[in-house]
């Protein structure tokens, strides 16, 4: 129903538009050196209307109406120009526009509501797109980021890592498709699988720093923005394709994206399909050797090398299976567009570390026990199996009367759902159904000023059922309103923004708990029976008031061109943020995090040989975030630069602190005890007695606080030279650290270009993080290299690449800090990838 009267307000807008289009602008696109320049896309800014050179570097755009227009021209390799034109009443024609040469990739940014490129932005923004994106394209978002300057990976394996924005990811880390809410649950934990996918995108955008003006509380940290195509804006006619293989997880993988029109109508259809094995970890030989030898000495270290590595040198649980598909259609106008998509995604992946460990049976029993322990481990295989859904109405209308000149529209309806199964029966199962509307109302210029309003509803219906289901049903539902505005004053852009919203967080009523017998083990076997029989289906239930908050943003930014090719970019901002369910209303074991969760609502008590949860009274206050980014930029000629520093106080910041304490499951406890003998309990029993840590929910205030660059340097027409660097430090304001922050990291690149082929060799250095949380273990350092080469052939299509890439050629062991399972899942080991792709 709200789909339908949406649809129906964007026709209405159609029917009172009136646009009068009639004279004719043409032009040529020229390098400095006045030589013309090829396949530039010109663009006129609020149209739908746009081309690109042929190879004279000519345009010509036919039906111009009266009036000042701006021409927005873009090229590979160059800056982008911006050229203002007086329409009048007769044709204009000889217009020259020139371009810059530049080292540093330029490219369009979709996430913001006005229009910037990477480096025209008061904060620092990293887009990867075209060949770059295609190179460097993996099989989670947050590998495929990872060496962006930065960002890091969360790594939960090769199946659900996420990205890592100067030390913040989670709730605080947005992940967007076309500007709205993927609506999977990967902001939940880091075990849950980002639902959304690269191999059919165009580009790939990352807001470093608050974005909590354009996208609201989720964003406080920054904001990842995933660009396709599948509701088409323009005519379009293409077919893009890519086909590989690698060696380490034993994965293949093709995807498709075809846009095609047919008068007035554009249609988009794209897929994919990707399979994998457990992948391989390196170092296993000289490893398993050495432990072998050292058995008597060390059965306990060689117990957890076994179940890490699995009996093959492999990642248990770390096998996916992934397809899903995209169909969309847009109706085209002369001042604009409307259109839908729908897109199904399945996907079915493993979960790491998160298998029986069945270690010290294998050393304390028989061969033949051995095997069928082994078979026993197999058939106790944990996986996820995710399932969504996603509708999305896209529109973007341009008027030529009146004061609002564009209206842009954005509606997702998402319904998602994973099980997470183990041993063929389903023990968890997490559903998320997300209703998001956003609707920007852009004005007409007025005394130089440009801007926006935006109306923006969100509503998250999230569900969790289960033995691991360690929060209780919530409805989360947010509106805001937001304004925006930016003006030049000579060289200098002013840009200026403030946003309320009001966010509504409603548990379904009731929480269901199993209850625990403390004093169970003191009866003897046939009264312990008859009591289980009494409290093993015990549960309390818990009731809570909805909380209620209102979060304010507010931003002021400044880029100052103070010199041809250089700027300084300025931004101070104040966001807040409101909690997630999970941070008020936890109390369950988190399998995936290896850890017993408590949410803020509660205290965590020790007496007397038990632990005790009791709500507590405390207020819930809202987290508050002051920011401030200072970036300069040197984007023109052979050598280039982004150098970005950032200062972040944040008030009242949701954290989990271990509190030393460990939870044990009574029931499993008892269960385990009758399969054992008494020996074998009282071992079983020293090693896993202490169960899981808990883990609650506290807020404190935080210092945070980085720099990040990256340098870029023409050798030669051919050759290219990068580096860049990142550090990041986190500080509770009373002392101590924030746990599992990145360390710091430097890293570089040579690429060299040719007619015929290109091929680039990098690395990465993680220094050593010692700058650990309370009970948090520090992490080596490794270095990472990288090499791929692309080979180029003429006459299949638009374009034809066959391309090999090798990942961490020097085979290393290395161990992400930031990871829940940093030492379960090492990164994979020495791989090779072959593959084709091409256009046509």
């Amino acid at each position: 129903m709200q789909l339908n009267k949406i649809t129906a307000a964007c026709i209405m807008s159609l029917a009172v538009s009136h646009v009068a289009y009639a004279q004719k602008v043409s032009g040529i696109v020229e390098d400095l050196s006045g030589k013309p320049v090829a396949n530039a896309k010109v663009v006129v800014v609020n149209s739908s209307q746009s081309m690109t050179t042929n190879e004279l570097g000519q345009f010509t755009f036919d039906n111009i109406s009266k009036g000042d227009i701006e021409l927005h021209v873009t090229a590979r390799s160059f800056s982008h120009n911006n050229y203002h034109l007086e329409v009048t009443d007769t044709d204009l024609t000889g217009v020259l526009v020139k371009m810059t040469p530049s080292v540093m990739e330029v490219i369009d940014v979709h996430a913001t509501p006005l229009h910037s490129s990477n480096i025209e932005s008061a904060l620092p923004v990293n887009v990867i797109a075209a060949d770059e994106l295609r190179m460097k394209h993996a099989s989670t978002l947050g590998e495929t980021l990872k060496h962006e300057v930065g960002v890091h990976s969360s790594y939960y394996g090769p199946v659900s890592s996420s990205p890592i924005i100067r030390g913040l990811d989670g709730p605080r880390v947005l992940i967007t498709q076309n500007g709205l809410d993927v609506g999977d649950a990967s902001r939940v934990g880091p075990d849950h699988a980002v639902s959304s996918e690269t191999a059919t995108a165009q580009q790939v955008e990352v807001l470093r720093g608050p974005a909590t003006l354009f996208y609201g509380s989720g964003a406080i940290g920054g904001v990842v923005n995933i660009v396709d195509s599948r509701v088409p804006k323009a005519l379009d006619d293409g077919l893009d394709y890519m086909i590989k293989h690698n060696d380490v997880a034993d994965e293949s993988e093709g995807a498709f994206s075809l846009n095609t029109s047919s008068g007035n109508l554009a249609f988009h259809l794209d897929g994919l399909w990707r399979e994998s094995n457990n992948y391989e970890i390196p170092g296993f030989s000289e490893t398993e050797n050495a432990h072998q030898e050292h058995e008597e000495e060390d059965d306990h270290d060689h117990d957890e090398h076994e179940e890490e590595l699995g009996s093959e040198g492999v990642l248990l649980n770390s096998d996916s299976k992934s397809s899903g598909f995209t169909v969309g259609t847009s109706y085209i106008l002369e001042n604009g567009f409307i259109g839908f998509s729908y897109g199904r995604t399945d996907r079915e992946y493993g979960i790491v570390g998160h298998s029986h460990d069945h270690g010290e049976e294998h050393e304390e029993h028989e061969e033949h026990e051995e095997h069928e322990e082994h078979e026993e481990h197999e058939a106790e295989r944990v996986y996820a199996d995710l399932k969504q859904d996603r509708i999305q109405l896209l529109s973007e209308l341009n008027f030529d009367e009146g004061v609002i000149n564009r209206v842009a529209s954005k509606v997702a309806y998402t319904d998602y759902q994973h099980q997470e199964i183990e041993d063929g029966e389903v023990g968890t199962q997490f559903k998320n159904q997300v209703f998001e509307a956003r609707f920007d109302a852009y004005h007409r210029e007025y005394q130089g000023w440009k801007g926006a309003w935006t109306l923006h509803y969100k509503n998250s219906d999230f569900e969790a059922l289960g033995e691991e289901a360690f929060t209780p049903p919530s409805e989360t539902s947010s509106v805001a309103l937001a304004w925006l505005e930016e003006k030049h004053f000579d060289d200098v852009l002013v840009q200026l923004g403030a946003r309320l919203e009001h966010v509504q967080l409603d548990t379904s009523g009731t929480y269901e708990v199993e209850h625990h017998d403390e004093h169970e083990e003191e009866h003897d076997e046939a009264d312990h029976d008859e009591h289980e029989e009494e409290h093993d289906h015990e549960h309390e239930e818990m009731y809570f008031d909805a909380q209620e908050f209102t979060a304010a943003s507010a931003s002021l930014g400044l880029v100052w061109d103070y010199q041809s090719g250089y700027n300084l970019g300025f931004s101070a901002s104040l966001s807040q943020r409101a909690p997630s369910s999970a941070e008020v209303f936890s109390k369950g074991a988190h399998i995936g995090t290896g850890s017993f969760e408590v949410g803020a609502i509660y205290d965590v008590e020790y007496e007397d040989g038990e632990v005790h949860f009791e709500m507590n009274d405390q207020s819930l206050e809202i987290e508050t975030a002051y920011s401030l980014d200072i970036t300069w930029r040197k984007f023109e000629g052979d050598f280039g630069f982004v150098v970005s520093a950032f200062v972040n106080h944040i008030d009242d910041y949701y954290y989990q602190q271990n509190t030393g304490l460990f939870f044990e499951d009574e029931h499993d406890h008892d269960e385990h005890e009758e399969e054992h003998d008494d020996h074998e309990h009282e071992e079983e029993h020293e090693e896993e007695s202490e169960g899981l840590p808990i883990y609650v929910y506290q807020q404190n205030d935080v210092d945070m606080y980085g720099l990040e660059a990256e340098m870029v340097y023409q050798v030669t027409p051919n050759l290219t030279t990068t580096v860049f660097a990142d550090y990041i430090k986190a500080k509770l304001s009373d002392g101590g650290n924030l746990p599992r922050i990145p360390p710091k990291r430097i890293g570089g690149q040579l690429n060299y270009q040719s007619e015929n082929y290109a091929a680039e060799l990098s690395f990465s250095h993680y220094f050593k993080q010692d700058d650990v949380a309370q009970l948090e273990t520090k992490t080596d350092g490794y270095t990472i290299v990288d090499a791929n080469v692309n080979y180029y052939l003429d006459g299949i299509g638009d374009d034809f690449v066959v391309f090999v890439k090798g990942n961490n050629l020097t085979n290393e062991e290395a161990r992400v800090h930031a990871s829940f399972l940093k030492d379960v899942a090492p990164l994979p080991g020495r791989g090779f990838e072959f593959g084709v792709r091409g256009s046509f």
